[in-house]
C-alpha cells in the first residue's frame, strides 16, 4: 500500500517575465529571486493571487498570470502564515537562500490557472 503525503495549494500571482522563468524550468521550480527580491512569497488564496495578477500585474507588466502547486504540507511548517493586510490576505515569506530547498518540496507541476491583460 502506498501512502501519499499530505500536500498544501499554493498560488503565486506572476508577471510575463517570472512565467516564462518557470516555463523554461518545465513548471518544476521557481526561479531564483533578484537581489531586490529578498523573499518568495506564495499565497494562501486563489482570491488574495488573482487580486495581486489582476490590479497590480497588469497594470505594471500588461499582463498578470495564477499559478497554482502543491508543496509538502510538513515542510511548509518552518514557515509561519505572515497576515499581510485583512483576514485573507494571508502570505507565506520563503527567504530567497531557502529557495532551492522549497523548491525541492514541491510536488507535481506548477500550473498556470489564470491570465489578465
Amino acid at each position: 500500500m502506498t501512502s501519499r503525503r499530505a500536500t498544501t495549494t499554493l498560488w503565486r500571482p506572476t508577471g510575463p517575465e517570472e512565467l516564462d522563468l518557470v516555463r523554461a524550468l518545465d513548471w518544476k521550480a521557481w526561479p531564483p529571486r533578484l537581489p531586490e527580491q529578498p523573499i518568495f512569497y506564495p499565497v494562501l488564496n486563489e482570491d488574495y493571487a488573482i487580486r495581486i495578477a489582476r490590479d497590480w500585474n497588469v497594470k505594471h507588466s500588461g499582463v498578470g498570470h495564477v499559478t497554482r502547486f502543491e508543496v509538502d504540507t510538513a515542510f511548509l511548517a518552518r514557515y509561519p502564515v505572515q497576515q499581510a493586510g485583512g483576514r485573507t490576505i494571508l502570505e507565506l515569506w520563503v527567504p530567497a537562500e531557502e529557495l532551492d530547498e522549497f523548491n525541492a518540496h514541491i510536488v507535481g507541476a506548477i500550473e498556470l490557472v489564470h491570465t489578465f491583460r
